[in-house]
């Protein structure tokens, strides 16, 4: 099993470094769709994603046609399109089956684009809020969310549980 962390077209960089950061502490592949709103190369970005983002797992994909063929080729790939719009509650879903899991995340202005998502409906999953209060959720927090709960439905594969560190503050 191994889940994935799909952006589309991000456009602030300090999210995409805080997620990138969450991909090097859970083993996620970090997948970009262009074109992106900042530079990878952008001080920010790495500010954000402090000293990890040379420990993600990083793919560039053209557009989202071109990431829709790769996923195409992946085995056992299984597309998840994370939306406010969604019916089905994404802790509902099993993530322990064996697939590989992309959870794809829309650009932080417009979201995922709405002929797409209409056409992957049952493809669609949704974080419950409070939707008189807010109009979304902020793109990082929600990314840690969908992949950590992956993970702790699939015993959180090759990570530490616990782990002593020189100094430590419970010792």
């Amino acid at each position: 099993m191994m889940n994935h962390i799909v952006l589309f077209e991000p456009l602030i960089p300090a999210n995409t470094g805080n997620i990138a950061r969450t991909c090097a502490a859970t083993n996620t592949p970090l997948h970009l769709i262009e074109p992106l709103g900042f530079s990878t190369d952008d001080k920010h970005l790495k500010r954000a994603g402090l000293d990890y983002w040379h420990a993600v797992d990083i793919h560039y994909h053209q557009d989202l046609a071109a990431f829709l063929a790769y996923l195409a080729k992946q085995e056992n790939a299984q597309l998840h399109l994370i939306s406010k719009f969604a019916n089905q509650v994404y802790s509902d879903v099993n993530y322990q089956d064996g697939n590989q899991h992309f959870f794809l995340f829309g650009k932080e202005t417009t979201g995922l684009p709405e002929d797409f998502m209409r056409e992957n409906a049952e493809k669609c999953l949704r974080i419950p809020m409070n939707d008189e209060h807010v109009r979304s959720l902020n793109l990082s927090n929600t990314a840690a969310m969908i992949v950590y709960e992956a993970l702790r439905q699939q015993g959180f594969p090759n990570m530490e549980l616990t782990h002593h560190y020189d100094h430590d503050k419970l010792d």
